[in-house]
């Protein structure tokens, strides 16, 4: 089993689309209307980004989440397989870089961007590359 897709509202769906595509390579294969509502599909992979758009909603971080008693998604996390290729989209996309920069966790290094809604991106890159075998490696 793996996790398919993850469905979110936005601010822009078209902001949202083109950073998506700038930033982690995902390609629209879905795009319509439902009841008035526009809403896109991309893919990177097996991945799917499935994006609603809502510009008159308020996003409430995790903090706010919390202090409110309410449930909430903390961030999606993405996997890099390559280090200076990642940098260098930080760079080029000039990516605030949450936390006072990258973190170094027990077997992986990990940085958090927010997409254009605000919404947080955990992206990950473990020491072991892209097939790294969790199973072996409990913390």
């Amino acid at each position: 089993m793996m996790l398919d897709h993850v469905n979110f509202s936005v601010n822009n769906l078209e902001e949202s689309i083109e950073w998506y595509s700038r930033v982690f390579s995902y390609k629209v294969v879905e795009r319509g209307t439902q009841d008035g509502q526009l809403w896109g599909i991309m893919r990177s992979g097996e991945a799917l980004l499935c994006m609603y758009e809502n510009p008159e909603l308020k996003l409430l971080d995790r903090f706010d989440s919390a202090k409110l008693g309410v449930h909430y998604v903390s961030h999606v996390g993405v996997r890099i397989s390559d280090r200076g290729a990642w940098e260098s989209v930080i760079e080029r996309e000039n990516l605030e870089i949450q936390y006072e920069g990258v973190i170094r966790m027990p077997h992986s290094h990990a940085w958090y961007v927010k997409d254009p809604t605000g919404w947080e991106i955990e992206v990950t890159l473990w020491d072991d590359g892209p097939c790294f075998d969790h199973a072996k490696h409990t913390i």
